[in-house]
């Protein structure tokens, strides 16, 4: 992606305030990620920069530990596990010897339970957060919206995953590729396993089909992280055409995260915001739906989330009429959603009534709706196309181009509220619509507050991850507001008892629908940065808050 030359990141590193990623992306163990890795250190160090080796594995291989050992590298950690000893990496001691870039092996990696983190690529997110530089690893399999890809083309189940959040994160990305032939014969030539593991390899997952399909995976992820980034310049909006993507779920659909997977592909290949609604009707009600499917609706929303989506819920016994509510107020223009199989009976279909999905399709106006087949996992077998076609959505959505930079001003230039104790929800919302009032003086804080809650009573706003957007679209407004309250301690929700502790607080003008959507679009990207929540929630006081808020990108 960018010129394989230690020049262009370091010129990243002088010019940054806080940590960098760079992601070595190939398509199978043993292409030379981490050879290159650590031949970019090597060049590092001969610039005098301060680089160590956090944690490098070179699984044997002599080239590999030849370039490794003319580094400082940083003493794993030993932790006892069921009674065997396994290391990992030191994330303490990284932070302690603060250098400039540090090398991380492996993203997708699975730390020992009972480490600090459970996955190595939030150590990394922490890591980066303390303005330290990193250079990382990954194969295109372990990126968490290709899972069923992966599977349906290889037949393999992979286990770690990697948000694809984190891919895009990155500030640099190097293609590392090279021929499936040249590969298998490194492997024959025991440069990837050791002898006694090459055999079992070159019969399974290293077979000639494998590799093809997943090197053709990786260079199209990389193609399109290329086109999403390039698009992402600031230009001007189209007000005509609706862009945005909408996931619809339920606690009865069928294979949500091959749903929410797709939708997540088309979203980053398209580069557009996205929101998956889950509608709860009033037959479930927590205290009466099954702890099982209880468990499975709260993984299939955090999955949302990790895949990048803004994560919505309703109440209400009209699931199409709150689904198009919602996308006539989001400016939805695809609506996605699964077809489970049921069928209505011959007297239902006589009595009049249609199914959710064909309901959907009938009642909406101006909105592509998708539907996916999830009837179950036999239909998906066998199927050998990596990538759903995107012919048609493309075109559409592609006319219509992300918000511009001026829109980040408004959150630039926010006076932060702070509360050194648990704030309750309505309380909140005052305080920070009074801040509203005070820089609209036409607005009437009643009213607003009525508005807020009202729509609060559509579905929480806390969204997870300890964020709140709390919003109103008011019609004396003439412009949008955003007010922003950060408690250490917790906000929280009496009646979901749910909990945050960074609140956004919107108001757009009622007849403005697109600035209403462009700023939510704004605040869910700039909340679903670790790095930015981590830095608020770690500051001293109003005026390091107001710094980290003035020097956001």
């Amino acid at each position: 992606m960018e010129n394989n030359r230690p020049d262009s990141f370091l010129r990243l590193i002088q010019r940054s305030r806080r940590g960098k990623l760079k992601i070595y992306l190939g398509y199978s163990a043993g292409v030379g990620k981490t050879f290159q890795m650590l031949q970019e250190a090597g060049r590092m160090k001969e610039n005098d920069i301060d680089v160590v080796a956090g944690i490098v594995e070179t699984h044997g291989r002599k080239e590999t530990e030849a370039l490794l050992s003319g580094l400082e590298i940083i003493p794993r950690k030993s932790m006892v596990y069921r009674g065997i000893e396994i290391t990992e990496m030191d994330i303490d001691a990284i932070l302690r010897r603060q250098p400039s870039v540090v090398l991380v092996d492996e993203l997708a990696h699975t730390n020992v339970p009972g480490s600090q983190n459970a996955k190595r690529y939030e150590d990394v997110e922490e890591i980066l957060a303390a303005g330290i530089h990193v250079i990382s690893t990954l194969n295109i399999q372990h990126l968490e919206s290709l899972y069923e890809t992966v599977e349906q083309a290889t037949g393999i189940k992979v286990r770690e995953r990697v948000p694809d959040r984190i891919l895009a994160m990155a500030d640099q990305l190097v293609n590392v590729d090279c021929t499936t032939d040249d590969l298998r014969q490194r492997l024959s030539d025991g440069k990837v396993y050791i002898a006694e593991r090459t055999e079992t390899a070159l019969a399974n997952f290293f077979r000639s089909e494998n590799l093809e399909q997943l090197r053709e995976l990786s260079l199209r992820e990389l193609a399109s992280q290329i086109d999403s980034r390039r698009r992402n310049q600031p230009v001007e909006d189209s007000q005509t055409n609706p862009d945005q993507l909408m996931v619809c779920l339920s606690s009865k659909s069928r294979n949500c995260e091959t749903i929410l997977r797709y939708a997540s592909r088309i979203a980053g290949r398209l580069n557009r915001n996205w929101y998956a609604v889950y509608v709860r009707t009033f037959a479930e009600n927590p205290a009466v739906i099954d702890p099982a499917v209880q468990r499975m609706l709260s993984n299939t929303l955090t999955l949302a989330q990790n895949l990048g989506a803004t994560v919505f819920t309703y109440k209400g016994d009209d699931v199409v009429k709150t689904i198009l509510q919602f996308a006539h107020e989001y400016r939805v223009g695809h609506i996605i959603i699964g077809n489970s199989g049921r069928q209505l009976s011959l007297w239902q279909r006589i009595q009049g009534r249609k199914t959710i999905v064909e309901r959907l399709i009938g009642e909406c106006r101006g909105i592509s709706v998708i539907v996916l087949d999830t009837r179950g996992e036999e239909t998906l077998k066998l199927r050998k196309n990596p990538v759903p076609s995107l012919s048609g959505i493309r075109e559409t959505l592609l006319q219509v181009k992300p918000p511009e930079q001026s829109w980040k001003t408004l959150i630039r230039n926010v006076q932060p509220i702070l509360w050194e104790h648990v704030v309750e929800k309505e309380d909140a919302f005052r305080t920070l619509l009074h801040e509203c009032c005070r820089l609209a003086p036409e607005i009437d804080e009643n009213e607003a507050m009525r508005c807020l809650l009202e729509r609060e009573q559509q579905g929480s706003t806390f969204i997870g991850e300890e964020i709140a957007i709390p919003h109103a679209r008011l019609e004396r407004l003439n412009k949008p507001l955003v007010a922003i309250g950060i408690s250490k301690v917790g906000i929280y929700d009496p009646n979901s008892s749910n909990t945050a502790r960074i609140m956004f607080l919107v108001l757009s003008p009622l007849a403005d629908p697109n600035s209403h959507v462009k700023l939510l679009g704004i605040i869910s990207k700039t909340a679903s940065d670790s790095q930015w929540k981590s830095r608020v929630l770690r500051a001293a006081d109003k005026k390091e808050l107001l710094k980290i808020l003035r020097t956001y990108p």
